[in-house]
């Protein structure tokens, strides 16, 4: 079974992290592996289960002292129980880490040591493009600019200047890290840290490369053409992988994380892969229908208004609207209907509209001296 990861290195905070940044840093994190975004991506629906694990164990109180203290063997179920635990002895203030590490070479609840020759995974970059609601509605494609490190082509990733290779550090025998004993006699506890000669990288580098000063790596601007998913909404991300930085010692490279923004449209609105569309139509189209034309993020489309449809009235043109994201069809548009009511009217149209009023049996609807103006014309 792998080894676990530091729960706070999985949510990318320090140890201090107050409970506000736990919690933001949690939320981006749920966000960024949510299953819903890799639909079949076990990397991700893994790394959305270790969020959440890492987030529930240091959102508790209790169970973030044990872990600080203990790592995770003090937040597991038979932790302190008796059956596996320490039986309730109280152990004070000594450091358990110490303690085991003296007798089993340290790593008890800080989960395995890192090989500082081992392949490693590179950085993880993020960036953010800007589209518009037509464009995340059928998808896209974007370039984008971004700088990364990736492997100097001189030294081949190596650090070391052609022809030569690095030294494993004798110091530390390419472990990258010394043991340091505290205490004498029965109370001799054993710790380690970074080997101080070689920086922890476990070896040596007498000839480095010139064009990365040794470090492997050089830092590049490269344009790369992204695929935006059709129906893609506002804020949500783009995971592509192997994108990111390079990685060290044969290493996979980082992934790019691309958040994206959508402008809005100044016709429609969007919730969901549902679009909502106000239309207005005139008092006579509403009373006796009419043939309407719809604006849709398709194009215009026909619909045949019924006779007497009233104000606020929503009607649904089915299929017309946003894509899903997964590519299992498509939401509607829904029409609400609004009607219009002219500002200013011609003496003609306010004695039709007046004549109108009486035979619906509104005898008040004559506006006020109408009829006094009309007699003095005669």
């Amino acid at each position: 079974m792998a080894e676990k990861r530091d729960y706070y290195e999985v949510l990318g905070v320090g140890r201090g992290a107050s409970d506000d940044e736990l919690k933001k840093a949690y939320r981006k994190m749920a966000k960024e592996y949510h299953p819903d975004l890799h639909p079949g991506d076990t990397e991700a629906e893994a790394r959305f289960k270790e969020v959440n694990e890492a987030y529930e164990i240091l959102s508790d109180k209790q169970k973030r002292a044990r872990y600080d203290q203990f790592g995770h063997a003090g937040v597991d179920p038979s932790f302190g129980s008796g059956t596996g635990g320490f039986g309730g002895f109280d152990m004070g203030d000594i450091d358990l880490g110490d303690i085991f590490g003296s007798f089993f070479g340290g790593g008890f609840g800080g989960g395995q040591r890192v090989n500082p020759n081992g392949p490693r995974k590179g950085e993880t970059l993020r960036a953010s493009v800007t589209i518009s609601f037509e464009e995340a509605a059928f998808g896209c494609e974007k370039e984008l600019s971004l700088s990364r490190s990736e492997a100097c082509e001189t030294c081949k990733g190596s650090g070391c200047a052609p022809g030569t290779t690095p030294e494993t550090c004798p110091t530390c025998h390419g472990t990258g890290t010394i043991r340091i004993q505290r205490g004498g006699g029965a109370f001799t506890f054993a710790t380690t840290a970074p080997c101080t000669r070689c920086q922890g990288t476990g070896k040596l580098i007498h000839s480095p490369c010139s064009d990365c000063h040794g470090s492997g790596q050089v830092r590049r601007q490269r344009k790369i053409t992204v695929s935006i998913p059709a129906g893609i909404d506002n804020g949500q991300a783009i995971s592509l992988r192997g994108q990111g930085g390079a990685g060290r010692n044969g290493g996979s490279a980082g992934d790019l994380l691309i958040s994206v923004t959508v402008r809005p449209s100044d016709r429609f609105h969007r919730e969901g892969t549902a679009v909502h569309l106000e239309q207005t139509v005139t008092f006579t189209q509403a009373a006796l229908g009419a043939r309407l034309t719809i604006p849709t993020i398709d194009g215009n489309v026909e619909y045949d208004m019924p006779a007497g449809t009233q104000p606020g009235t929503v009607f649904r043109l089915r299929g017309k609207g946003i894509p899903s994201v997964n590519g299992r069809g498509r939401g509607d548009q829904f029409v609400t209907v609004r009607v219009g009511v002219p500002t200013s009217l011609s003496a003609e149209q306010k004695e039709a509209l007046t004549a109108f009023a009486k035979t619906m049996g509104e005898e008040d609807a004559a506006p006020k001296g109408f009829f006094d103006k009309r007699k003095k014309k005669r």
